[in-house]
């Protein structure tokens, strides 16, 4: 067998597309059209969670828990006294933070993992007066 000689270095000689220009009916170019300039957009106020003290309650008891739940570990989050609707925007608020899944069962909130320390720091932040972890 005859060995085959090295690709050159230099540019392409060839364009393996050329002849899909024809059936395409794409014009070619000399040169790429320029992007067009940017438009000018209004940035929109993105929604910054401020604690706000009216509606944020005065105590809550984070604990973990591994029982009914194939070993894994789950933090809890109890005693906030939030309606539903605010508890379901708390849960999201705090699953971005963390990175993390959950769910509300029953008025607490459940995460996945063990994040007692930074769920903490996250309610404080937003307000809660009383943390207790257990």
């Amino acid at each position: 067998m005859a060995k085959k000689e090295p690709p050159s270095t230099g540019a392409l000689t060839q364009n393996p597309f050329a002849g899909l220009k024809d059936k395409l009916g794409v014009v070619a170019a000399a040169d790429p059209p320029s992007p067009a300039p940017p438009a000018a957009v209004t940035p929109s106020p993105s929604p910054s969670p401020s604690p706000s003290s009216k509606s944020a309650p005065a105590r809550a008891v984070v604990r973990i828990e591994k029982k009914g739940r194939g070993g894994k570990e789950v933090t809890v989050v109890e005693k906030l006294a939030l309606r539903e609707p605010e508890l379901e925007r708390w849960l999201k608020d705090l699953k971005q933070s963390l990175g993390t899944g959950g769910v509300t069962e029953e008025g607490s909130l459940i995460l996945q993992g063990d994040h007692r320390t930074r769920i903490a720091a996250w309610l404080e932040a937003r307000g809660v007066k009383k943390v207790t972890l257990g």
